[in-house]
């Protein structure tokens, strides 16, 4: 059996997470194979109720909520109550990992830090995903991945000259969860060779600056990258975003001197061939081809420039990338009806990024909230 989620059929994993990076962490290893049982508070996740985009609560269940959480059982738990707590020490002893978003101490007040998690069960591979890390003059300061992004030098050399640019979708959170995802697969090899299982600490802060080893190796060499005076950043004619006649945009990214040829004879200008190697930033040449992009529409220059081997490709919108040919060839992208069983809104979910023996990922069961009895049951824990 080699189909994507087979391959961590049998793992159970334990979602303490709320709003993206933990439940997100949490689906992909449910995309994998492995049992997810979210936990959450009597009044459930706030994102329930939330829509991410406008940021006004919803009638109903969210469907962000939905697309985040499907394919896992929910079990709501007071874990300030005995009762509660019980019954969350029994799934914590039979999981396999566990994934976590409190803020550094919250759960050691409970009586749910790493030492009380360990002494339940040593196999466990316990990751707890915080802003900024469990320590450190920042573990206890709140934040937003847009923070975090300020935090790492994310912002500093993004967006135009004028101003950095806020990024979306959130990167930290999702860069996060495919960190905490991979600690747990990482953990779980580890202790398949030594049986023991670990705490691991990640801060979406740090996720974020993981990212920005060309910008460190830049700085500690005096020469932080700028605000559209880098290549990959906007200071290169041929790497940029480009406005077009009808107000919607383009993107080429031509940064190897074959590809920059092949563009300059589709749009009729040889003579910028030789300036690919002008300092950066290309002010005047982005000027020159700014302005004759601006003499066509986006879908003359989809026309003119789509089957030209010079990394060129529309900005489209989230509704466009849903409906275009190729996403729709590789079948990545589904929308799912409402279910009446569990109360799960229709919505659009992106699958997980791997097609395995040419097929791709099966489509997630809705999420399906369950008690506490049938948590534990389904993990054959004693009631």
């Amino acid at each position: 059996m080699n189909a994507l989620n087979s391959w961590l059929a049998g793992v159970r994993v334990l979602d303490l997470g709320q709003y993206l990076p933990g439940p997100g962490a949490a689906q992909i290893l449910g995309d994998l194979g492995a049992d997810v049982l979210k936990v959450e508070s009597p009044a459930g996740d706030p994102l329930r109720a939330l829509d991410p985009v406008t940021g006004k609560k919803v009638a109903g269940i969210s469907p962000y909520y939905a697309a985040i959480n499907a394919g896992k059982r929910v079990v709501r738990l007071d874990l300030k109550n005995e009762k509660g707590m019980r019954a969350f020490e029994r799934l914590a002893a039979a999981a396999d990992a566990l994934i976590e978003s409190f803020r550094p101490g919250a759960l050691p007040k409970l009586g749910l830090g790493a030492e009380a998690l360990r002494a339940l069960n040593p196999r466990l591979v316990h990751v707890a995903l915080s802003g900024y890390g469990q320590t450190g003059p920042l573990a206890s300061a709140a934040g937003h991945d847009l923070n975090y992004l300020a935090f790492a030098g994310a912002l500093a050399a993004s967006g135009p000259f004028a101003a950095p640019a806020i990024a979306f979708p959130p990167i930290a959170d999702n860069a996060s969860a495919m960190h905490a995802a991979l600690c747990v697969l990482g953990g779980l090899l580890n202790r398949a060779r030594t049986g023991q299982g670990a705490f691991v600490d990640v801060s979406l802060a740090e996720t974020a600056l993981a990212w920005q080893a060309w910008g460190l190796t830049a700085a500690a060499a005096g020469s932080t990258p700028s605000r559209e005076a880098a290549m990959l950043n906007g200071g290169a004619a041929y790497y940029r975003i480009y406005r077009t006649r009808d107000g919607k945009f383009v993107t080429l990214g031509a940064i190897e001197p074959a590809f920059w040829r092949n563009f300059c004879a589709a749009v009729g200008r040889p003579e910028w061939v030789p300036r690919h190697a002008d300092p950066l930033p290309q002010t005047a040449l982005i000027a020159e081809v700014a302005a004759h992009v601006a003499t066509g529409s986006r879908a003359e220059w989809d026309d003119r420039l789509g089957r030209v081997d010079c990394c060129y490709q529309a900005v489209l919108d989230h509704g466009e990338v849903a409906d275009h040919p190729h996403a729709a060839a590789r079948g990545l992208i589904r929308r799912v009806p409402a279910d009446a069983n569990t109360g799960a809104p229709s919505h659009v979910e992106a699958a997980f990024a791997a097609i395995v023996g040419g097929r791709a990922p099966p489509a997630r069961a809705p999420f399906r909230d369950v008690t506490a009895d049938d948590a534990l049951a389904a993990w054959e824990v004693a009631l």
